[in-house]
């Protein structure tokens, strides 16, 4: 991807960077030779972007042509402090708290170079606000009352910049685009770039190292550059062509924005914002299931008010389960009405809704992996020893897991194959692992699982390194249709 830095007047940028053409707004939007350049990021530097300004324009038609500006427009809009209160997260507002505290004043500006500041302690404070507003150059604004609040953010130009600031500009604009150079810079031509997003501190990772690395093989053989990003990398995210989550997907949490993100950039997206929000809560998956007369074991939605009214209708042992529960956490087996009454309060103490689940015994239950509203793969995931989940935790909070055993489809029997692709077909045209328990001949959907697993030596033991190819198949395959204008789903 080549880069492209705007600016109204190209001599007031004063740093020269092999590779990196600078150009004023005027050409930009009045020249047709860039309106036919493909695979372009921009930064716009100009001095406004103000609505209807040359640099409203600039990224206005920049999104138009299909290049990648920054800022775009939707983080010109999130900029308005009106807006600011709506985005602000948890964690950034105490890092603010933390990272201000000593500070005596009334009010404070903090300028950011490419997510950084002249001082080093405000760099995860720097950093944190780059990646949600992103932009070269930016000034916060904080003023405290009781606590410190962040007035508001803008972009500014070269002409903002205070001269003793300038000489850091410079390191951080030649830091960054030396980083950007070094990872174009291989000697295979790729015609994508692809970001695996991934936390490398998670316990129970969707896929792990060794995966990570078939997956990054198999992405390069699809002329796409793989490159492993972090939560940190959010402001980045404008670089590529496609996201891939390799981490586990919650709706509160940054998997979801970088999916948000990513989807508005016009990126191919495994997996896409409606996909994480319809399998990660399992009050939409029970609804949706019966709507569409999916077998499911029995299953009630309820309230706290409701439980009374069910004591003579719930078959028990039943499981019960908070609704954005992963990994059997947040899920609980009750054997009588007794201990459902006290579980279920518990729960209700979380979440105002909660679901209770008919229990169906097996030795096994089944995983059908499905991409793209096609079979992928299929195994059998055996309980834990002694257990009646796949994944048990003892008391000591060791993690003992079922044997994983992969199936060639065509041994799947037909009624476990044909619900699986019936369960998701009102989700989406995602990556998919679809749970299900097969009793007497029929399949019951126990669950339909975004980011499903796929560790090494585990659901690819029958498929090797086609199951990985098929899927960045499918990641390229989203990439050339997003690019013709078209919709994934």
């Amino acid at each position: 991807m080549s880069s492209l830095i705007v600016t109204k007047n190209p001599k007031h940028w004063p740093i020269h960077i092999p590779g990196v053409q600078v150009l004023s707004s005027k050409d930009y939007l009045t020249d047709p030779h860039y309106a036919e350049l493909e695979n372009v990021k921009l930064f716009n530097l100009c001095k406004s972007y103000h609505y209807q300004s040359n640099g409203y324009y600039v990224s206005l038609l920049a999104a138009a042509r299909g290049h990648k500006p920054v800022p775009d427009i939707s983080t010109l809009q999130n900029m308005r402090s009106v807006a600011i209160s709506r985005i602000m997260t948890e964690d950034l507002e105490l890092m603010i708290q933390t990272n201000l505290r000593d500070i005596q004043s009334k009010d404070f500006v903090l300028s950011i170079y490419f997510g950084k500041n002249l001082a080093k302690r405000y760099d995860r404070l720097a950093w944190k606000l780059y990646n949600m507003f992103e932009a070269p150059m930016l000034r916060a604004f904080f003023v405290f009352k009781k606590e410190w609040i962040l007035k508001r953010i803008t972009p500014i130009s070269m002409d903002d910049v205070p001269d003793h600031h300038r000489p850091f500009l410079v390191d951080r604009a030649l830091a960054y685009f030396s980083k950007k150079k070094m990872r174009s810079s291989k000697k295979i031509s790729f015609s994508y770039d692809l970001a695996l997003l991934y936390d490398p501190k998670e316990k129970f990772p969707p896929s792990d190292s060794k995966a990570l690395k078939h997956f990054a093989k198999a992405a390069e053989a699809e002329g796409m550059r793989p490159e492993l990003i972090t939560k940190d990398d959010f402001g980045r995210i404008a670089e590529f062509d496609a996201l891939f989550i390799r981490t586990t997907t919650q709706v509160y949490d940054y998997t979801y924005q970088f999916a948000r993100r990513a989807e508005a950039e016009g990126l191919a997206v495994i997996d896409d914002p409606e996909s994480i929000i319809r399998c990660t809560n399992k009050v939409f998956l029970a609804e949706c299931l019966k709507k569409h007369k999916i077998p499911i074991p029995q299953t009630f939605i309820l309230q706290r008010e409701q439980m009374k009214s069910l004591e003579n209708k719930i078959i028990f042992p039943c499981v019960l389960k908070l609704p954005d529960s992963a990994f059997s956490l947040g899920v609980i087996k009750v054997d009588d009405w007794d201990s459902f009454v006290t579980q279920a309060s518990s729960f209700f103490d979380e979440s105002d809704l909660i679901i209770t689940q008919e229990f169906i015994p097996t030795a096994f239950d089944w995983r059908i992996g499905i991409l793209d509203g096609k079979p992928l793969y299929a195994c059998r995931y055996h309980m834990a020893a002694e257990h009646w989940q796949i994944m048990k935790q003892s008391n000591t909070g060791e993690t003992f897991a079922g044997k994983v055993e992969a199936v060639p489809l065509r041994q799947v029997p037909a009624q476990v194959l044909e619900t699986a692709l019936k369960s998701t077909y009102p989700i989406g045209k995602g990556l998919y692992g679809v749970d299900l328990k097969e009793i007497d001949g029929k399949a019951y959907v126990i669950e339909v699982n975004d980011n499903p697993s796929i560790d090494a030596g585990y659901e690819d033991s029958l498929l090797g390194d086609k199951l990985y190819g098929w899927i960045m198949k499918s990641l390229r395959g989203r990439i050339e249709w997003l690019k013709k204008g078209k919709q994934i789903r």
